[in-house]
């Protein structure tokens, strides 16, 4: 097993379709299976052939042993399935076992969001008179005003950028393009940062649009610290986690009335059924409107 495991996680690697964090959610997930196995075999290894539905069963059971929600133990389950789909294509072994086993019912739990003054806040923290707070205060204004996740900021490069019809072009999950619009807020921002970001353009990520203060690409780790300096800032009561804006993003549109659809296609969601949510969440907000009001 964990040398099928170690093969996959490279095919997935070689997978153009495939991000770096699936591939390292794979080799988390499948290494935990693994260490099940050894526990429950009493360190003898074991074969792709040798697991059954009720193996995995109790694979599950454990996680929940182990306190894992939900989601969780759902996410590891979906890593087994496609380990085992890609033996069974590959001729090694005959069924895929985790094709029998069912996922966990998971609590219906609504997005987090912010409201626009606390939004408008977390953007105005940065001091924008240096240049990590000019390239902060950017950072922010892009993140919230276009919807984007994480991983979609900082793999943009400056050919992705147009600053005059406030677009960008964005890779987001599944390798797909698309283009979201961004408000002027954002796109004088970004003007201010990239004048003030030219003479650390060198090396290899001279691309880039978000730079450290090497001159290298920001990360996900840097834009999470980035976010926890602006809220620690203005003394928000609550921690706030990047895709906590873009949630607020979805919902601000709902509520000022934007079509559903055309939400779905900034935010980048394959199926309508996940921009639905904010649904529920707007309406939630309506509700709590009309309690303090009345």
């Amino acid at each position: 097993m964990r040398d099928a495991v170690t093969r996959f996680i490279h095919h997935v690697q070689l997978d153009r379709d495939q991000s770096p964090e699936t591939a390292r959610a794979y080799a988390s997930d499948l290494n935990d299976l693994v260490s099940f196995l050894d526990q429950r075999r009493g360190g003898e290894p074991a074969e792709p052939s040798d697991i059954d539905a009720r193996l995995l069963r109790g694979w599950m059971a454990d996680m929940h042993g182990r306190g894992l929600s939900a989601s969780s133990v759902a996410r590891h389950l979906s890593a087994a399935r496609a380990l085992f789909r890609w033996l069974a294509k590959r001729g090694e072994i005959a069924l895929n076992p985790a094709a029998e086993v069912r996922n966990p019912k998971k609590a219906q739990r609504l997005p987090d969001r912010l409201d626009v003054e606390d939004v408008s806040a977390i953007l105005e923290a940065p001091n924008a008179t240096t240049f990590a707070g000019k390239r902060d205060r950017a950072l922010l204004e892009l993140l919230y005003g276009a919807g984007l996740r994480v991983s979609e900021l900082v793999s943009l490069d400056l050919d992705d950028l147009h600053l005059g019809e406030r677009t960008a072009r964005v890779v987001g999950k599944g390798n797909k393009e698309r283009i979201v619009p961004f408000g002027r807020k954002a796109a004088d921002a970004l003007r201010d940062y990239l004048k003030a970001a030219g003479g650390l353009r060198r090396g290899q990520d001279v691309d880039a649009v978000f730079l450290n203060q090497r001159g290298g690409r920001l990360t996900d780790r840097s834009v999470r610290r980035v976010l926890d300096a602006a809220v620690d800032k203005i003394a928000l009561s609550r921690g706030v986690h990047p895709h906590v804006l873009r949630h607020s993003f979805a919902t601000h549109l709902l509520e000022s009335g934007m079509d559903l659809r055309a939400i779905q296609e900034l935010l980048g969601h394959a199926r309508l059924s996940t921009t639905q949510r904010y649904t529920r969440l707007a309406l939630d907000r309506i509700l709590e409107v009309y309690d303090q009001s009345h």
